[in-house]
């Protein structure tokens, strides 16, 4: 199907929008689509599951779960015929939230806000999820918290992840649909992260390429290690700038493992300033020197770029600042 055949009506509801609505304590978003020439005399099962990507679990979510599915505003099931020009419209469900998650009211630094997806700018020492250490204080309570006070209908759903030490930017959905969608823009290369890092040492190469695959230490539960058995693991780089005993890099990813960029400079012999976990020193910074810095991803439901950047955080700013003075 062409994307000139397909009419995406984004009525996705939230705040002011949703709550105006009778509706509010019902749904948590509307999305309509146009049918086109090409979808003309389908099922609208098929419509919905491959035209508009909505998944089996989805629908099954929508039937069973309190949603609606309307076609020119009638309620229909799936198994109707659509024609060219019929409006198809899904009303999801509210969402429930975990029991694992507080609503917390803590401040966020939100950088980009939209119907869909919320970019976060997230402080050093803020755990992403709670765990068994961390119940409060997490960014998943402050975002339901968040989500509370705006009365957004949904739950916590957290596209990319950021260690509790590592600083910088998160894309949460607002809805599943919504980290459906940009789940599989991640897959098909539609969604990027970049990071900046102090490492240890001067790099041989100022840029290159760490392919190495990573696995679990099995010796820790909490440790990752290089291993011919692990998980395929890329990182570029590119020095940005050298000081006397360590260096900037900035950093792109291409896949996402857990403490990846820990563990490829750390294993190239250029462990970052903090992470003492993977044998960098603390003596400068009291956490390790990571911090995501920009996001780009094309927008599923728009088809645009969105590309949001953060300022280096003021503790790794410092530890710059200082090495520019003593040089």
């Amino acid at each position: 199907m062409k994307k000139s055949d397909l009419l995406v009506l984004d009525h996705f509801l939230f705040g002011n929008e949703l709550r105006n609505r009778s509706s509010v304590n019902k749904y948590v978003a509307k999305l309509s689509w146009q049918v086109g020439l090409s979808d003309d005399g389908k099922l609208l099962r098929e419509f919905l599951r491959q035209t508009c990507q909505i998944s089996k679990r989805g629908l099954a979510d929508i039937k069973f779960n309190g949603g609606l599915i309307l076609v020119n505003e009638k309620e229909v099931t799936v198994r109707s015929v659509i024609s060219k020009g019929d409006l198809v419209s899904l009303y999801l469900p509210t969402e429930k939230v975990s029991d694992t998650l507080l609503a917390e009211h803590i401040k966020l630094d939100i950088l980009y806000e939209d119907d869909h997806f919320l970019v976060i700018n997230k402080k050093a020492g803020m755990p992403t999820i709670p765990s068994r250490l961390y119940t409060e204080g997490t960014l998943a309570n402050a975002v339901i918290g968040y989500f509370n006070e705006q009365q957004i209908l949904s739950t916590f759903h957290a596209v990319n992840r950021l260690d509790k030490d590592t600083s910088g930017l998160l894309v949460i959905a607002k809805h599943r649909f919504a980290h459906d969608q940009l789940s599989k823009c991640q897959q098909d290369d539609k969604l990027h992260r970049y990071y900046k890092a102090i490492v240890h040492g001067k790099l041989v190469n100022k840029e290159g390429i760490i392919n190495a695959p990573i696995g679990r230490n099995p010796e820790s539960i909490i440790t990752r290690k290089i291993r011919e058995d692990g998980k395929r693991a890329i990182t570029y780089y590119e020095t940005e700038d050298v000081f006397d005993e360590y260096s900037l890099v900035a950093i792109k990813l291409e896949t996402g493992r857990t403490h990846q960029i820990r563990v490829h400079f750390s294993s190239i012999d250029h462990p970052l300033l903090g992470d003492d976990l993977y044998g960098g020193s603390k003596l400068i910074m009291k956490r390790q020197a990571l911090h995501c810095y920009k996001v780009e991803f094309t927008h599923p439901f728009h088809q645009r770029q969105v590309i949001v950047e953060a300022d280096l955080p003021e503790d790794m700013l410092l530890v710059l600042e200082q090495a520019r003075v003593e040089e």
